[in-house]
């Protein structure tokens, strides 16, 4: 299975037809639905934008009007359902993500890759605040999960068992990197911390390129 390019590519259109496979709702309850069930914590949600991402569902045929409810003096709310063309979207682009690993950026990944700008002395320092920030939110996960397991099936809590262990991964990644920063052990360390210390620029430090390969 390949990925293809999509007429909606934001997670929350994807979120707002799962939402709707339930049952048909209008667009307040929807929101109320992925704030109840905790899909904010997985899916970057705008409310104020919700709307407009249901209209451009109706608008690609994904929903369609399935009610339009009044109660008393209240506005009129319209309840939107889900088509046979949405039902279909939602299957192939669910199949998609779960099937087909997708290249992310994440932004610890980005200042990694330009970490050779700091001092590695404030890299520890900095790893080391970050590594203490990650225990805590791991012990918060752990415990917040188990929780949770005493209301809600497992099936929907499998998003926050990645999230910990993705926590977990990240932080015996950072505790086995510190261990080589502190130990001397990562060969270009000094290198490193000379061209902060003295000014002195080793060859091919700052291209990462191996000594001798032609540019």
């Amino acid at each position: 299975m390949t990925g293809k390019r999509r007429k909606l590519g934001n997670p929350l259109a994807l979120a707002v037809m799962a939402t709707l496979r339930q049952h048909p709702m209008h667009p307040y309850e929807i929101a109320q639905t992925l704030r109840r069930q905790g899909k904010d914590a997985s899916i970057k949600i705008n409310y104020g934008s919700l709307y407009t991402v249901v209209q451009n569902l109706e608008k690609h045929g994904y929903v369609e009007v399935a009610d339009v409810e009044r109660q008393g003096n209240r506005p009129e709310r319209t309840v939107y359902g889900l088509t046979e063309a949405g039902r279909r979207e939602m299957t192939e682009w669910m199949s998609d993500l779960v099937a087909v690993p997708a290249r992310e950026f994440p932004i610890f990944e980005t200042a990694l890759s330009l970490m050779g700008v700091l001092h590695p002395d404030d890299v520890v320092r900095l790893l080391r605040e970050r590594l203490s920030t990650l225990e805590v939110q791991i012990a918060s996960g752990r415990g917040g999960l188990e929780k949770l397991y005493e209301t809600l099936p497992r099936l929907f809590l499998v998003e926050n068992e990645y999230q910990l262990h993705m926590l977990q991964a990240q932080a015996t990644w950072v505790r086995a990197f510190l261990e080589e920063l502190e130990g001397g052990l990562l060969p270009e360390v000094e290198a490193w911390r000379r061209f902060h210390e003295t000014g002195e620029v080793p060859p091919d430090f700052l291209t990462g390129e191996a000594p001798g390969n032609p540019t």
